[in-house]
């Protein structure tokens, strides 16, 4: 069984060498709002063509390590896509490249300097725990195939 929060060694013991993806979301695990997000974009998604992965799994770290990406900031979400490494609203805006109608207008928000974009995104960060307290996210077993690490 897939538990996600927090307990990254019970994910999928998939490695970056038995599969290389395309679309890679990083997110904290220990994030009740984090979770929430893995749900949302799960069931608003076009295509199954994301994978999943905890900041806090040996995979993140290798995958991270590789790329020379020394620090991994909890209070960031990233997206690996298309080969390139996203991070905060760019990530936000990738993501959305790959969900359904309506929520793929957000993409559009590109236009918005990225300094102002990420001063929203960073003060959803710093309060991502009050927003949406402890929640774990269960996936079902055809979503659980797609959770590295």
């Amino acid at each position: 069984m897939l538990f996600l929060c927090g307990q990254t060694d019970q994910m999928s013991d998939m490695s970056e060498a038995e599969i290389t993806p395309k679309q890679i979301v990083f997110y904290d695990g220990d994030c009740g709002f984090c979770n929430r997000t893995v749900a949302f974009v799960l069931k608003n998604e076009k295509s199954q063509d994301l994978y999943f992965t905890a900041l806090q799994s040996e995979f993140a770290k290798q995958f991270f390590l590789e790329r020379h990406v020394t620090h991994i900031d909890l209070e960031t979400f990233y997206i690996f896509s298309e080969g390139n490494l996203y991070e905060r609203s760019d990530a936000s805006l990738a993501l959305s490249k790959h969900l359904r109608f309506p929520f793929s207008l957000a993409q559009y928000f590109k236009w918005i300097p990225k300094s102002i974009r990420d001063s929203v995104y960073n003060r959803i960060a710093r309060n991502r725990q009050k927003l949406a307290g402890n929640y774990c996210f269960l996936p079902d077993t055809e979503q659980g195939k797609r959770f590295i690490g």
